[in-house]
C-alpha cells in the first residue's frame, strides 16, 4: 500500500486526487494533508481518510480545524510554511505538490531532499527553481513524476525511448475561452468568461492563465527542466479539442502521442501509481465520437504572455522567477476587477522591463527575484 501526502488537498488538483485515491483504496493510505484556508472541506477529508498529520494555513485556520473536529482532529497537526516542508519530508511513498504558486518550491525542495516521489503538479517549483530542483534530486535521490497532463503525456511517451532519440516535444494548447478573437476585442472581457474555460476544470489562477497561455509558457519552461530540451526543440501547438494532451517527436521521424479525454484524474492516476497502471473507471476515448482532431499554429501576436515565458525561460537565472511572480499578481489584480484582461501581459512585460537580470541557484535569490517582481507588478498596476 503506497502512503500519499498530499499538499494543496482542497484545491483543483488535490481534491481530484482525493477522488482516486477513494476508487483504489486497496492501493493507497493517506498520511498526510496540508490545505489553506477551506477548513471546512479539509475537516471533510480528514474524517474521510484519516491522515497522520494535518497542516493548515494559520493558528486561526488550526484553531477552526480543532472546532470543527473535535477529538479526531489528528494529533500531528500544524500550521505555516515550517510545517508544510515537514510534511513533505515526513515518511510516504508519494508526495503530491498542488500548492498553487511560487510557495510550492520550498516543500517541493524538502520532500526531493528526503528521497520521496514526487507528484508534481506545482509547475512554478521548477519555472522559478529548476536549478534548485535538479540539485535536490540529486542529492536526495528522489523522484520526480510530472502531473501536468500535457508533461504526463511527455512522460508516458518517454517510457522505453532513450535520450538520444528525441527530436523534440509537441505541447498541445487548447487556446482557451477567447481563441479566435482580437486582442481589441479583451478589454471588456470578465473574470467569469475567462474562467468559463471550454474543455478543463482547473483552479482560478491557472484557468485564467490558460486563456492568456501564459500556463503554456510556463509550461515550455517546465518541460526544459523536466526533459532536458533546449527551448528550440519545445514546441506549441493549438489543438482546441483536448484530446491530444502533447507529443514527442524522435528522429527517425516517428511522433508518438498520448490522448484522452480532458480529465486531470488520469494523469493523476499514473503519478501516484508510476510505474504501474491499475483498470479504472475513466470513459474510454471514442474517437469516433469526438469527431475531429484539429491543430493550428500559435498566433503569437495574440498571446504576447506565451512569449514573453518562453523568452524569460530562454534567458535563464531568475528571469522566470520574475516572470511568474508578476503573473500572478497581475491575474489577482484582475480576478478582483482592478485591471482589464488584456493589461496582465502589459504588466509583465513592464516588470521585466525593469529587471536587470540576476542568479536563481540559492533559495534567497529566488525568493529576492520573487518580492521584487511583486512589488514592482503591486506599482505598475497602480499606475494604470
Amino acid at each position: 500500500m503506497r502512503r500519499v501526502t498530499i499538499l494543496g488537498s482542497t484545491g483543483s488538483i488535490g481534491t481530484q486526487a482525493l477522488e482516486v485515491i477513494a476508487a483504489y483504496p486497496e492501493e493507497f493510505a493517506v498520511v498526510g494533508l496540508a490545505a489553506g484556508r477551506r477548513v471546512e472541506l479539509l475537516a471533510e477529508q480528514v474524517r474521510r481518510y484519516r491522515p497522520e498529520r494535518v497542516v493548515v494555513a494559520g493558528p486561526e485556520e488550526a484553531a477552526a480545524l480543532q472546532a470543527l473536529l473535535g477529538p479526531e482532529t489528528p494529533t500531528d497537526t500544524a500550521w505555516g510554511e515550517e510545517a508544510l516542508s515537514a510534511a513533505a519530508a515526513a515518511p510516504a511513498e508519494v508526495v503530491l505538490v498542488a500548492v498553487v504558486g511560487a510557495r510550492g518550491l520550498v516543500p517541493t525542495l524538502a520532500a526531493l531532499e528526503a528521497g520521496r516521489t514526487v507528484a508534481l503538479a506545482n509547475k512554478e517549483s521548477l519555472v522559478c527553481g529548476g536549478e534548485l530542483v535538479h540539485a535536490a534530486l540529486a542529492r536526495g535521490g528522489g523522484r520526480l513524476v510530472p502531473v501536468d497532463s500535457e508533461h504526463s503525456a511527455i512522460f508516458q511517451c518517454l517510457q522505453g525511448a532513450a535520450p538520444g532519440e528525441v527530436r523534440r516535444i509537441i505541447l498541445t494548447a487548447s487556446g482557451g475561452p477567447f481563441r479566435g478573437r482580437r486582442p481589441d476585442e479583451l478589454r471588456e472581457v470578465t473574470p467569469e468568461a475567462a474562467l468559463a474555460h471550454p474543455t478543463w476544470r482547473m483552479g482560478r489562477r491557472v484557468t485564467v492563465d490558460s486563456a492568456t497561455l501564459m500556463n503554456k509558457g510556463l509550461e515550455v519552461i517546465e518541460a526544459h527542466w523536466l526533459f532536458g530540451l533546449a527551448f528550440d526543440r519545445i514546441q506549441v501547438v493549438i489543438h482546441p479539442e483536448s484530446i491530444v494532451h502533447s507529443l514527442l517527436e524522435l528522429v527517425d521521424g516517428s511522433v508518438l502521442a498520448q490522448l484522452g479525454w480532458p480529465d486531470m484524474r488520469l494523469p493523476i492516476q499514473y503519478a501516484l501509481l508510476y510505474p504501474q497502471r491499475r483498470p479504472g473507471e475513466r470513459r474510454p476515448l471514442n474517437l469516433a465520437a469526438v469527431g475531429q482532431l484539429t491543430f493550428a499554429p500559435v498566433e503569437w501576436a495574440a498571446y504576447p504572455c506565451l512569449r514573453l515565458a518562453v523568452q524569460a525561460g530562454a534567458a535563464g537565472g531568475s528571469w522566470p522567477a520574475v516572470l511568474n511572480a508578476a503573473d500572478e499578481v497581475a491575474v489577482e489584480a484582475f480576478l478582483e476587477g482592478r485591471l482589464p484582461f488584456p493589461e496582465i501581459a502589459s504588466v509583465v512585460e513592464a516588470v521585466l522591463d525593469r529587471w536587470g537580470g540576476g542568479k536563481a541557484g540559492t533559495l534567497e535569490e529566488v525568493a529576492s527575484a520573487d518580492r521584487w517582481a511583486r512589488r514592482q507588478a503591486v506599482e505598475v498596476i497602480g499606475q494604470r
